[in-house]
């Protein structure tokens, strides 16, 4: 089973999303701060989706610093966020 880890600090947003990535599925793990997701990020996790607007720490961040924490089996990340004017933005790193 894929492990996911979801971090996202805004409740309306990750059960929903948990809940649809559980009944894919995925095995889903929630972190709601930056650093919360870099203490679970040490765990065996195979993708990140991670919120850029994190209270604590910058999403981007958090990804480069989750990066070489997961290294060498750093795998896939999606980051997503949603900022102004309506519109998703995405983002993403590729493992290694």
């Amino acid at each position: 089973m894929v492990r996911v880890l979801l971090v996202e600090d805004d409740d309306a947003i990750a059960e929903p999303l948990a809940r649809a990535l559980r009944r894919e599925g995925y095995a889903v793990e929630l972190a709601t701060s930056g650093q919360e997701a870099l203490d679970r990020a040490r765990r065996d996790t195979d993708v990140v989706v991670l919120d850029l607007g994190l209270p604590d720490i910058d999403g981007l961040e958090v990804c480069r610093a989750a990066a070489r924490l997961r290294q060498p089996r750093a795998g896939p990340d999606a980051h997503l966020t949603y900022r102004g004017a309506g519109r998703c933005r995405r983002a993403g790193r590729r493992g290694r």
